[in-house]
């Protein structure tokens, strides 16, 4: 397959968009008011009518554009670009991000990590138990 074909490939980009907003396809279905074959048949979908894109664009909380014009490399460049240029996302002041992202993004998977830890401890400890 063609990077072109991969790239212009609107199901995938929903789907990507829906995983990064850390949206189930459930959530998705709900918005929508579709059954999950449907939900499901879209992000497997090369093309999308646009009337139908700018549905789901509302219900991911994006613009249809965004969906349209999504990339892998466009999001790293962006989360790349965060502590380079605060011009870039508007005048803070002297609020500035001095953060790096990828470290909230390693803490967040170490407390889901920690999380899940915990439920197995609990669940073993409920098994022990009958």
């Amino acid at each position: 397959m063609s990077t072109a074909t991969k790239s212009n490939h609107i199901g995938r980009k929903i789907s990507r968009i829906r995983e990064l907003r850390d949206m189930k396809q459930e959530a998705l279905e709900q918005a929508l008011g579709m059954s999950q074959q449907t939900v499901s048949a879209i992000e497997n979908s090369e093309t999308i009518e646009e009337e139908k894109l700018i549905e789901i664009a509302k219900a991911l909380g994006v613009t249809a554009e965004a969906i349209k014009s999504f990339s892998e490399e466009n999001m790293i460049t962006y989360f790349n670009t965060f502590n380079d240029s605060q011009g870039n996302f508007g005048n803070f002041g002297n609020n500035s991000c001095n953060f790096n992202p990828l470290d909230k993004v390693v803490e967040l998977y170490e407390r889901l990590v920690q999380t899940e830890k915990e439920k197995v401890e609990y669940l073993e400890k409920l098994l022990k138990e009958k």
